[in-house]
């Protein structure tokens, strides 16, 4: 396809120069008013500046646990001082990559607005993330710059960028990013970027090898602000955000920096956000929007039933989740806990955030939604054809914001005929629903059967002991593959093989019998991501069986083979039954 990009006003063009060519791209498609962005636009003075000319300047912006506050004023000046030391101390030019590390505080998001307005190109990573990975982010992305939280500094040392240039922020050292900040002007005028300049490198997590590098512009940034954000979630200037996702994933970027931003609202940013931080959290700080996945939902129920303990969750008014897929008896028992119906939805580090959602009366528990205004979604079969509504298939998608990777050979993959494929299996109904299935290789093909391993997690989930299920296919001789269930047991519930035996009863009653996992694994907890995200492929790459239903040989798995991490605990007893 043909595409015409603006003159650019990066002076480092490494980003441009690394775009995929143009005929790999896939279709991108502005027909809504709101996404007729201006040939040059900065998305970072979008953020900052724009609302300071709609409210007052001392409109809360950023909330921290202690009750400090930000108000758009500050968060100005704050991030103008940090652009000024990047250009004027550091040497940053736009188009260099500046590598972002570190909790979620105020300080990492005047960063990234800092280096939106400077014309650079933010490379924000996960603050777990280790040495070994930092190198090959920084080897793909060429980052010049680092501005990191002093307290995990250590890994990003350990990793020995060549050339690395890295700036510590929140330290009592002279040279710290926060004073040197302080001694300069309130006020920086932002680079005039083009509105299709690459203003961020999103990493994927690299479960699947190598990680890639997703390269999204600055109208990209302000478009899942004016698609699903204005037509889904429709939040409101008094609204309060907070969420678990750190801003090194875009589902947190977005939930908690661009959305709320984009409308003048304020957002409760927390270092530790886990279920069981949230849930006071909520209630200290009156959020009224939440993101979440549905992990959380689930462990923050088991909080709120607590007799013990009372939570005030009265001012939330929207739940947002992704990450994963949301069974339909969890959000059935969030919305009779709370009375909120949360917002499922699908999104990809490709295409930024969510391009298929569903709130309010539109929503249909157990389905996705459907594609988000501004975009386009079908299902379609290996070569690229629509297949009949009630039939599995690909995921296809296109609207405003498209997959492009950083030189990466997968570009070919993830794009073919002008679409975006997610590597998910849906299926959509008569009415226009979309209903996922499946990761594309999570499908499991047992004695030619096809079984989608989520639709078993559900079925398990719906027992009453089940805290977390992950379902996976093992290699087998015979059948080709056998479906394998990992459960987490709700406290107290015993580890036996009579547990088993119940387990695999109560899916025969809710699944046809070949459906029914013919391994089930005990665990303490599931391998997941710092969002929550299942990691299926560390459970589907192990080998097995696993004796003592302990997650023994279970590479990766956290507590699998240390002490307390048994299944079952008893001499002789398996959690795996053939």
């Amino acid at each position: 396809m043909a595409m015409e990009l603006h003159p650019s006003a990066h002076t480092d063009t490494f980003p441009r120069d690394h775009l995929p060519p143009a005929e790999q791209w896939p279709e991108l498609r502005f027909e809504l008013p709101g996404l007729q962005y201006p040939d040059r636009l900065n998305c970072g003075a979008e953020l900052v500046d724009r609302p300071l000319a709609e409210f007052r300047s001392d409109r809360p912006a950023l909330r921290m646990l202690d009750g400090e506050v930000w108000s758009y004023g500050e968060l100005r000046e704050h991030t103008d001082q940090i652009a000024h030391v990047l250009t004027e101390d550091l040497g940053i030019v736009p188009g260099n990559r500046v590598l972002l590390r570190g909790p979620t505080t105020p300080w990492l998001v005047a960063c990234w607005l800092a280096v939106m307005k400077a014309g650079a190109v933010a490379v924000t990573v996960l603050a777990q993330q280790r040495a070994a990975e930092l190198t090959t982010i920084c080897e793909i992305a060429q980052v010049s710059h680092a501005l990191c939280d002093v307290r995990t500094l250590d890994d990003l040392v350990k990793a020995g960028v060549p050339g690395l240039l890295t700036t510590a922020f929140g330290g009592d050292a002279p040279d710290d990013l926060v004073r040197r900040a302080a001694i300069k002007p309130p006020l920086f005028e932002a680079v005039a970027t083009a509105a299709d300049d690459v203003a961020l490198i999103a990493f994927t997590s690299g479960t699947t090898g190598r990680p890639k590098g997703c390269m999204h512009f600055h109208r990209d940034v302000l478009a899942i602000a004016d698609t699903f954000a204005q037509y889904v979630l429709r939040p409101e200037p008094d609204d309060v955000f907070a969420g678990s996702p750190p801003l090194g994933f875009t589902f947190g970027l977005g939930g908690l920096v661009i959305f709320p931003l984009r409308v003048g609202a304020s957002t409760l940013l927390l270092e530790q956000a886990g279920p069981r931080e949230l849930l006071p959290a909520l209630a200290e700080h009156q959020v009224s929007v939440l993101f979440t996945a549905p992990t959380a939902y689930r462990i923050m129920l088991d909080e709120l039933a607590d007799p013990k303990v009372s939570h005030d969750l009265s001012a939330l008014r929207r739940c947002v989740s992704a990450g994963e897929n949301l069974p339909a008896a969890t959000w059935q028992a969030w919305y009779e806990q709370t009375g909120v119906r949360v917002i499922n939805g699908i999104g990809a580090t490709e295409l930024l955030h969510i391009f298929i959602s569903a709130a309010d009366d539109d929503i249909r528990p157990g389905t996705t939604g459907k594609p988000v205004p501004g975009w386009q979604a079908r299902v379609v079969d290996a070569d690229g054809a629509e297949v009949p509504d009630g039939e599995p298939g690909l995921l296809a998608v296109r609207g405003p914001v498209g997959c492009r990777y950083l030189a990466d050979e997968r570009q070919q993959v993830y794009v073919r005929h002008g679409w975006n494929l997610t590597g998910d299996t849906y299926v959509r109904d008569a009415d226009g629903y979309f209903r996922y299935v499946a990761r594309a290789d999570d499908m499991i093909v047992s004695a030619g059967y096809n079984i989608a391993g989520p639709e078993v997690e559900d079925a398990l989930l719906r027992h009453p002991d089940v805290l977390e299920a992950a379902v996976v296919g093992r290699a087998d001789e015979l059948r080709g593959q056998v479906v394998a269930a990992y459960v987490v047991l709700r406290e107290g519930v015993p580890r036996s093989e009579e547990r088993v035996a119940l387990l695999r009863d109560f899916v025969k009653a809710e699944l046809v019998p070949y459906k029914c996992p013919r391994e089930i694994v005990f665990l303490d907890v599931l391998p997941r991501t710092p969002t929550g995200k299942l990691q299926r492929f560390r459970l589907r790459n192990a080998g097995g069986p696993w004796p003592a239903g302990n997650g023994a040989g279970v590479p990766g798995v956290p507590g699998a083979g240390m002490p307390g991490a048994s299944g079952t605990g008893m001499p002789g007893a398996s959690g795996t039954v053939q």
